[in-house]
């Protein structure tokens, strides 16, 4: 799927579909297997999904902002291209396929302790509620709403871009999951 390019409704449909796929991926495992880690600097598949959660949390506060009436323009919002070059590079870099590695935000950076066994639950729940910001901008023109990353103020997208980071960046963890799941010594 080219993630540069999917719509408001595609990406909707993509975030119900993880939503699902959490649950059928990671719904059957134990606390052991949740917190499982490879090596100590890898994250386990509770990790991955407790970053996500922080993640989406973060990103709603700028959606919030435009669902509110409450957006104030910033400057660099205002610079023409500007939030369709950090937009694009933004969701290419997130690819689940993309090799580079990248450096989590603190805000947004999972617990390094034990994490309770509900967590697949919680990130279902907690994608429900990014669905329901998302599908608030069904009849706004979420490409041309432009927004500051909250995790870099020098980085700004539309709402639209805004949308489709959140599931790219989805599905790269649930691949970083699943190697996780398929790494030699993963508990049975």
């Amino acid at each position: 799927m080219d993630y540069t390019t999917i719509t408001l409704p595609q990406i909707l449909t993509e975030a119900e579909v993880i939503a699902r796929d959490a649950e059928r991926l990671f719904g059957g495992l134990n606390a052991a297997q949740l917190n499982w880690r490879p090596s100590p600097e890898r994250w386990s598949v509770a990790q991955c999904l407790d970053h996500l959660i922080n993640s989406n949390r973060e990103m709603h506060g700028p959606l919030d902002e435009v669902l509110a009436g409450r957006k104030r323009t910033r400057m660099l919002e205002r610079v023409p291209g500007l939030a369709g070059f950090w937009g694009r590079l933004m969701v290419k870099s997130l690819r689940p396929e993309a090799t580079r590695k990248l450096k989590s935000p603190a805000t947004s950076s999972p617990s390094a302790s034990a994490i309770a066994p509900d967590i697949v639950r919680r990130f279902v729940t907690e994608q429900h509620t990014t669905i329901t910001r998302m599908r608030s901008l069904e009849g706004r023109d979420p490409a041309r709403v432009v927004l500051t990353s909250p995790f870099m103020a020098m980085i700004v997208y539309s709402a639209l871009d805004a949308c489709r980071i959140i599931v790219v960046h989805e599905r790269r963890h649930f691949a970083q999951a699943q190697r996780v799941m398929a790494a030699p010594g993963f508990p049975n």
